[in-house]
């Protein structure tokens, strides 16, 4: 998708062409929409080969994968949560408020929240949440979620097409204009705008919830 982004990319100015200035939460759409097409039969078919066979993946196996696919998905929505949840009000703490213990307190607080099942107390992913100290997102971890919201909703398009047509989401019609509208856009004008661009709205959860088996 990251590939695509900058390959398909219609715009001279390099800063702002391909994923260069999409903002940090919409940057991720690209990559995460085609992994959709990995559950999709008439895709993974032809991606799959056994390593002595060669033969593709029996659909049996494709079936089974697809019926697991969303097991806990409720739970691992709420991680998600916690995570953004802590990484956004850790970094709306004034900066005399930040300790070792006030961010285990705060971690707490937010598990309080949000969590179904309580960690033990040793349990202290602070520690080792790298994406906000040293991976680039902090006050930003938010972004994975959304990024998922506009995915899904961007894969959608090619859903309700497949419905209308009575074929695969294979549809070279949306396909030309979710490249025209977002991957040969790139940073050129704000995300939003290249989604409603896409879609003719903005974007909506419902398509995430339904794909995570959660609507």
């Amino acid at each position: 998708g990251h590939g695509l982004h900058h390959l398909l990319t219609q715009i001279e100015e390099l800063g702002v062409s391909g994923i260069n200035g999409v903002e940090w939460d919409a940057v991720e759409l690209p990559s995460q929409f085609m992994e959709n097409f990995c559950w999709e039969w008439d895709v993974l078919k032809h991606m799959t080969a056994h390593v002595d066979t060669g033969e593709p993946l029996p659909r049996a196996l494709f079936d089974k994968m697809l019926a697991a696919k969303n097991y806990q998905s409720g739970l691992q929505t709420l991680r998600q949560v916690e995570f953004s949840l802590f990484d956004m009000l850790l970094h709306s703490l004034p900066q005399p408020a930040i300790s070792g213990e006030a961010i285990l307190a705060l971690q707490q607080q937010v598990r309080d929240e949000v969590a179904v099942l309580q960690p033990p107390a040793y349990s202290r992913s602070p520690h080792t949440f790298s994406h906000i100290f040293a991976g680039g997102y902090s006050a930003g971890y938010y972004s994975y979620k959304w990024a998922e919201v506009l995915s899904a909703d961007a894969y959608a398009a090619f859903e309700e097409a497949a419905q209308q047509n009575g074929h695969s989401t294979l549809d070279v019609t949306t396909g030309r204009r979710y490249r025209e509208a977002i991957l040969e856009a790139g940073g050129s004008r704000p995300a939003m705008e290249s989604f409603k661009a896409f879609r003719g709205r903005e974007p909506s959860i419902e398509a995430l919830l339904r794909h995570q088996g959660m609507a």
